[in-house]
């Protein structure tokens, strides 16, 4: 339970920024955004076969050629598993392999959950996406308490609270509680008011969590356990360091030193934030849970939803600024409520990354193809993150690239 939690009375709600408001944002070019409309795919699971066993044989490529410890991929085409593999060991020391069901940090992929569990009780009535979170929350509050008294959930989960970017991230990584970072959002400076502009948060973004215990009486990650792990059979995914090292089989954090690939321990910090960054997953756990994202488990995620926590809030300019694909392939980028949403090569791409000591993670999906991708892996290595723009690339029958060429050698 956060600082925050206690139940009060429903104030009226605000009216969102207009610069910002989502109707606002949905009236962009169709292009951009065809995805949203959630056309029927244009090719079915059996056509990305071949493709997937090409991604395959560049994920074997790639692992020899950087050198890191350890990887697993799920690729995933018209709701089934068309590729589930590890690659490597889950600790350069003891070289046990990496399988489809080996445990991973998934860092700021947590987000999605996050966004999805907040829309499951907004449709149950229990939390608003509009209403101000003080009203569940009374004393939060910011340097101005003006502002503080229209921050809503919307703008919480797409990081529109008006604070500098990742607000108090280094006091959390310098072992400083929540709660007590939570509490010091009031002596913040803000950078906008709510709504204005957007910055990316880790300790602002959990504040969801204390809402959901507010909302429920439970707490945040028993709650993500019953409504999405169970139901989406994400039987591996945990919660916490504890979960991770439980696990039958988990992937060690690597890190750099003296040219080689060193195991260290998991470090606790990032897991105190689970809205933000608490989950632990297998390939096999996370391909479920782009099964359902994609549309393909109603039971649990009706298609109302799924529309809901994608649509876009806010701009994110900076996204398409990156190095390599983003800077190729993106031409617009948006958050929405825990996912980012991109215009890849005129495509609607669903997408988020997450990096914490010692692991990265990255998935996507592209809803009118009806294909989606998660690699997850034990060191800070940026090379496997080109087999994510190589699949996509595949996908939508774009040229071929080496992605994992620098710059000046990759071949058009």
């Amino acid at each position: 339970m956060g600082p925050f939690a206690k139940h009060t009375s429903v104030m009226p709600s605000k009216k969102d920024s207009p610069r910002f408001r989502p109707a606002h944002l949905l009236a962009l070019p169709l292009l951009a955004f065809a995805g949203l409309a959630w056309s029927a795919p244009s090719r079915a699971a059996t056509h990305f076969d071949d493709e997937a066993r090409e991604i395959e044989a560049l994920a074997e490529q790639m692992m020899a050629r950087a050198r890191i410890p350890g990887m697993a991929m799920a690729i995933v085409a018209d709701g089934e598993v068309v590729s589930l593999r590890g690659y490597g060991v889950v600790d350069s020391k003891l070289q046990e392999p990496v399988t489809p069901d080996t445990s991973f940090r998934v860092a700021s992929l947590s987000k999605a959950f996050a966004g999805t569990l907040s829309a499951m009780l907004v449709r149950e009535g229990a939390m608003d996406w509009d209403s101000p979170i003080v009203n569940q929350l009374p004393t939060f509050t910011l340097r101005d308490g003006q502002a503080a008294q229209q921050i809503t959930v919307r703008q919480v989960l797409s990081h529109q609270v008006g604070l500098a970017y990742n607000t108090y991230d280094r006091d959390l990584e310098a072992n400083e509680p929540y709660p007590l970072l939570a509490a010091k959002l009031a002596e913040a400076p803000l950078t906008c008011s709510p709504g204005e502009c957007y910055a990316y948060q880790n300790i602002a973004f959990s504040l969801v969590g204390d809402m959901v215990f507010a909302t429920t009486g439970d707490f945040y990650a028993a709650q993500v356990e019953k409504r999405i792990f169970q139901p989406l059979g994400m039987y591996g995914a945990t919660f916490g360091r504890s979960g991770l090292e439980a696990s039958p089989s988990w992937a060690r954090p690597h890190v750099r030193s003296g040219g080689t690939w060193v195991p260290v321990r998991p470090k606790e910090t990032y897991y105190r934030i689970p809205p933000a960054a608490g989950v632990n997953a297998s390939a096999r756990d996370m391909a479920q849970w782009l099964i359902g994202q994609m549309g393909h488990r109603p039971d649990v995620l009706p298609d109302e939803l799924l529309e809901e926590i994608r649509t876009p809030q806010v701009e994110t300019p900076g996204e398409i600024r990156g190095s390599g694909w983003r800077r190729d392939r993106l031409r617009e980028a948006h958050y929405a409520l825990g996912w980012r949403i991109y215009d890849y090569a005129g495509h609607t791409l669903v997408y988020h990354a997450g990096a914490v000591q010692g692991y990265r993670a990255i998935t996507g999906f592209v809803p009118d193809r009806d294909i989606g991708v998660v690699i997850l892996w034990n060191s800070e290595s940026a090379m496997p993150s080109a087999l994510f723009p190589s699949t996509i690339d595949r996908a939508l029958g774009l040229p071929a690239h080496d992605w994992m060429a620098p710059p000046a050698r990759r071949r058009r």
